[in-house]
């Protein structure tokens, strides 16, 4: 039997978990961590998706991960994934937590797998033309990925050792913006559907004197969940941050975006975070559908690749750091899950839509290896009429002492993380966008009303309660685990 393989052993017989001590002597179960990564990243080739259109990776600027968490309270387990990816099709999560739960017993309820939302990754959502269902058959990239996720959980499984943990927070506000504005009258662009306005313009002009003020808010809080071995080295932190991406990469490059450099630069000021088994740290979405690194008030100058990112990353990892130093450590923590799948309804095609499409699709020629926007979203149109009879949707929630943490299968809107933050009944809340699957961007109903890209058919795949629906869900769950805690 291996080191690595014993160490669970060795650490319940430490915390009196064992046989070796009398039943008068064993203290109250505590906690047990351990962390691992799994390398994910694609051969050269593969589709790169994150833009109208997806186009082939011709280099490696640095490798993506699946970085993972297990936690074991003595009674029930839990693991955190976190992917380098666009996105994950609800397919991959299935058959991930379903290799994790036939492995090593960790119930497929407890896992939560969530994409960072980098724009330079492999296609995990679906082979083209992406279709909108909730099942299909996995392709070979989606079935490694998932392997190399249940890979990951189970290394850090056999590196669960004792651990203490803390909760902390950190604000960022100087790297988030709100990026869906009101403009001034008649200057919002007629949107690709037969020449509709709307009333809001994603991504305007920088430095526009068009520009009136953001349509929304931002979420400038880094959560965060520590680990280290009691009174000793950091084992992992998991944090969220609601930023959609940086960007800013070579052409044809694959990367793990800021996510990526954040952990490695939170890495490299660990003392002993090389050390084995090594530090990991994690950096998942937060509510960032409509938030990005861009000041629309005050545009930067452009940056060569990957500066941009550096910067954001080193910045946040650093105040992270420092955050840690104020955290509050515990023994223990109790840990709990829930998770459902929703039967939200599809967004509806109206007649003159698909009409539109239609005809838009028959007049186009050939596309461009610039996007026509317009015959693109007639294909999406089309599609999204013809989705599957049903969603199911993921939500999830999962409660790690005081800390709860609530997920979306979609690019969700900042207000709706700090509505979850506000209405949670659990001391510490945050959510984590892209999990256990994808279904597009998801306006408030607000917003709905405002239109804009994130609202266009094809861009948002649900109804325009769909926001209310996931967080009435979330809100249940919370209640379920706070009932069960007392």
């Amino acid at each position: 039997m291996s080191p690595r393989t014993l160490l669970p052993l060795i650490a319940a017989a430490l915390l009196g978990l064992g046989s070796v001590a009398s039943a008068a002597d064993a203290p109250v179960a505590k906690l047990l961590a351990g962390a691992a990564t799994s390398n994910i990243t694609p051969e050269l080739g593969i589709d790169i998706v994150g833009g109208f259109l997806p186009f082939p990776a011709t280099h490696i600027h640095d490798e993506l991960h699946a970085r993972c968490l297990v936690l074991d309270d003595g009674k029930t387990k839990i693991a955190l994934v976190v992917c380098d990816l666009l996105a994950l099709h609800r397919c991959v999560s299935i058959e991930a937590r379903k290799l994790i739960e036939d492995a090593i017993g960790i119930p497929a309820a407890n896992v939560l797998i969530s994409a960072t939302h980098t724009h330079s990754a492999g296609n995990a959502i679906g082979a083209p033309p992406r279709g909108f269902y909730s099942d299909h058959e996995l392709t070979d990239y989606q079935r490694f990925v998932a392997r190399r996720i249940a890979d990951g959980v189970r290394r850090a499984i056999n590196d669960l050792r004792p651990a203490e943990i803390a909760f902390g927070t950190v604000e960022v506000p100087e790297h988030v913006f709100n990026r869906r504005w009101f403009m001034k009258e008649g200057t919002v662009p007629v949107t690709p559907f037969g020449g509709t306005k709307d009333k809001v313009k994603m991504n305007p002009p920088a430095g526009s004197p068009d520009l009136v003020e953001p349509a929304g808010t931002t979420d400038p809080t880094v959560s965060f969940i520590a680990l280290r071995e009691p009174a000793g080295r950091l084992i992992s932190v998991y944090s969220a941050y609601s930023l959609h991406y940086v960007g800013g990469v070579g052409e044809g490059h694959i990367s793990a975006d800021y996510y990526g450099m954040y952990c490695e630069a939170l890495k490299k000021l660990q003392h002993g975070g090389e050390s084995d088994p090594p530090f990991v740290a994690m950096m998942a979405n937060g509510t960032s559908g409509d938030i990005n690194n861009n000041n629309f008030r005050t545009p930067r100058p452009r940056k060569p690749p990957y500066e941009q990112m550096r910067f954001v990353a080193e910045d946040v990892a650093g105040k992270v750091n420092a955050a840690l130093a104020q955290v509050a450590w515990k023994g223990s923590a109790s840990l709990d899950a829930r998770y459902r799948e929703l039967g939200i309804a599809w967004r509806k095609v109206e007649p003159e839509l698909l009409a539109w499409a239609k005809e838009t699709e028959a007049k186009a020629t050939r596309i461009q290896s610039k996007a026509d926007i317009a015959t693109v979203y007639a294909g999406r149109v089309q599609r999204l009429a013809n989705a599957s009879p049903e969603t199911k949707a993921p939500v999830q929630v999962l409660r790690i002492g005081d800390v709860c943490i609530g997920t979306s299968p979609c690019e969700t809107f900042a207000e709706t993380g700090l509505e979850f933050k506000k209405r949670s009944p659990f001391a510490h809340s945050f959510m984590v966008e892209l999990a256990n699957g994808y279904y597009g961007y998801l306006p408030t109903p607000r917003h709905f009303e405002l239109g804009g890209y994130e609202t266009w058919p094809g861009t948002n795949y649900l109804e325009p309660q769909a926001s209310v629906r996931i967080m009435d869900a979330l809100l249940e769950m919370t209640a379920e685990l706070t009932v069960k805690s007392k």
